[in-house]
C-alpha cells in the first residue's frame, strides 16, 4: 500500500535527497493522515454515542486532534520547502522541525484534557453499553493506526522527515491507547466493573508522554545537537578519499532543516607540496561535497610535516602516551619548535564531551609529565578541544 501512494502521487520518488520530492512526500503523507483520522474520528464518535464510554470518547477526539496534526505537517512540510531568500539565506527546512514541536504541542493538550475528563468519570462514573460493533470499529481502527505508524516511520527514514517520525510515533500511541479503551469495554461486558474513569486516565498519560517525546526529539536539532557517528564518518571518509589529503579533524555540521546542511572542516595536507596544488584539491573536494553528500562544505587547509623523521617520531610518542591515558583521545596540528635546550610540542587535544573542566586540567598535567619523562628536552603546549560528534 506504501509503495502504491508513493508512486501514485510521488514524482521522481527515488530521488530523497531532492528537496521538491522530500516536500511531495511529506505532503502526501500529511494528506494521508488527515483523511485516516477523520474517518477514524467518525467512526470512534458513533462508536462512543453507541458504548456511552468516556474512553471511547476521549480516542475519538484524539483522531481529531491527530488529523489537525496531519494539516499542521502538511502545511510545515510545503512552508520548509521554499527556497533560500534575502532574508533565509539558508532556506526554510527549520520550518518542519517547528511544525513537528506544534504536532507535540497539540498531542500534549489533548492528553490533558483526556485528563481531567477522566478524572471527572473516576468519581462520577456513567454506564457503559458494551457492543460488539464498538469493539469491532476500535480493533479496525488498531489497525488502521498500525499501519499509519508504519506507514510514516518508513517514509520519514527515507526523506529524514522529524514530522513524519513524530506522526509514527504519535500512531503508536493511539494503538496503545485505543488497545486500553478496547480492554475497559471487554471488562464491563464480561464483569460488569466499570473502570472506565480509570482507563481514561491510563490512555491520558500515554498521549501526554508521546507528545512529550515528540517535543524532546524534535527541540534537540533547533537546539544544537552533535553529528551522528554515521554522517561523521561519512564527510570524513570522503575527504580523506581524495589524494593529497593526509588526514582531517574538526568537523563541525550545521542543521538548517532536513537535507539542508552546512559543514566545515579541516583537512591536513603535505607542507612540502605546493600551496596552489592542495588549494586545488579542496576546492574540488568542496564542488564534489555539494553533489555527492548534498553538504556546503568549506575547507580550512593544515599543512603536516611528514617527510622529517625526527617530527614523526616525537608525534608517534606523543599520540602513544596520549592514547595510554584515554583511547578516545586525539591529536592533531602537531608542530615541533626547536631549541638549543628545549623543544616546544605544540598540538590540539580532542577530549570526550564527558570531560569537565579538572579532568581536563589533569589529562594535561598528565601528558606533560609523561612526556618529560619521556625527554626532559620536551615542553608541552596543548589547546583543549571537544569532539562534536556523538560518542559510541
Amino acid at each position: 500500500m506504501t509503495e502504491l501512494l508513493v508512486r501514485k502521487f510521488v514524482k521522481n520518488y527515488e530521488h530523497t535527497d531532492n528537496l521538491k520530492v522530500r516536500a511531495a512526500y511529506g505532503m502526501m503523507a500529511g494528506l494521508v493522515g488527515i483523511c485516516c483520522n477523520l474517518v477514524l474520528f467518525g467512526a470512534k464518535v458513533a462508536a462512543g454515542i453507541m458504548t456511552g464510554s468516556i474512553s471511547v470518547m476521549a480516542d475519538a477526539f484524539n483522531n481529531l486532534s491527530d488529523a489537525a496534526s496531519s494539516m499542521v505537517g502538511f502545511v510545515g512540510v510545503k512552508l520548509a520547502s521554499k527556497p533560500a531568500d534575502e532574508h533565509h539565506p539558508f532556506g526554510h527546512g527549520r520550518i518542519e522541525y517547528i511544525a513537528a514541536f506544534i504536532v507535540a504541542f497539540l498531542v500534549i493538550e489533548v492528553g490533558f484534557s483526556l485528563l481531567k475528563t477522566s478524572v471527572g468519570k473516576l468519581f462520577h462514573p456513567e454506564e457503559l453499553v458494551f457492543g460488539m460493533t464498538s469493539v469491532a470499529i476500535l480493533l479496525l481502527s488498531i489497525g488502521v493506526k498500525l499501519w499509519m505508524a508504519l506507514f510514516n516511520r518508513k517514509l520519514g527514514k527515507q526523506v529524514k522527515s522529524q514530522v513524519m517520525m513524530a506522526t509514527a510515533a504519535d500512531s503508536l500511541g493511539d494503538v496503545a491507547a485505543t488497545s486500553a479503551t478496547i480492554f475497559s469495554i471487554v471488562v464491563f461486558g464480561v464483569w460488569k466493573v466499570n473502570i472506565d474513569g480509570l482507563i481514561g486516565l491510563i490512555v491520558s498519560a500515554l498521549v501526554m508522554i508521546a507528545g512529550i517525546n515528540i517535543a524532546k526529539d524534535t527541540l534537540e536539532p533547533l537546539i544544537g545537537q552533535p553529528i551522528d557517528p554515521e554522517i561523521y564518518r561519512r564527510i570524513m571518509d570522503f575527504v580523506n578519499g581524495y589524494e593529497g589529503i593526509v588526514g582531517s579533524h574538526d568537523l563541525i555540521v550545521h542543521n538548517y532543516g532536513p537535507a539542508r546542511s552546512m559543514a566545515s572542516i579541516h583537512a591536513e595536507v603535505p607542507s612540502d607540496v605546493d600551496i596552489e596544488v592542495s588549494h586545488e584539491i579542496v576546492d574540488r573536494i568542496e564542488r564534489d561535497a555539494a553533489s555527492a553528500l548534498g553538504i556546503f562544505l568549506v575547507i580550512h587547509m593544515d599543512p603536516v610535516e611528514l617527510k622529517d623523521s625526527r617530527v614523526r617520531k616525537l608525534r608517534q610518542m606523543t599520540e602513544e602516551t596520549v592514547r595510554g591515558l584515554d583511547e578516545r583521545l586525539t591529536i592533531h596540528d602537531f608542530r615541533v619548535v626547536n631549541g638549543t635546550k628545549r623543544i616546544n610540542l605544540i598540538f590540539d587535544l580532542v577530549v570526550p564531551r564527558d570531560y569537565t573542566k579538572q579532568m581536563q586540567d589533569a589529562c594535561k598535567k598528565q601528558i606533560c609529565q609523561k612526556i618529560r619523562e619521556i625527554d626532559d628536552r620536551c615542553s608541552c603546549v596543548i589547546t583543549m578541544e571537544c569532539t562534536y560528534c556523538i560518542e559510541q
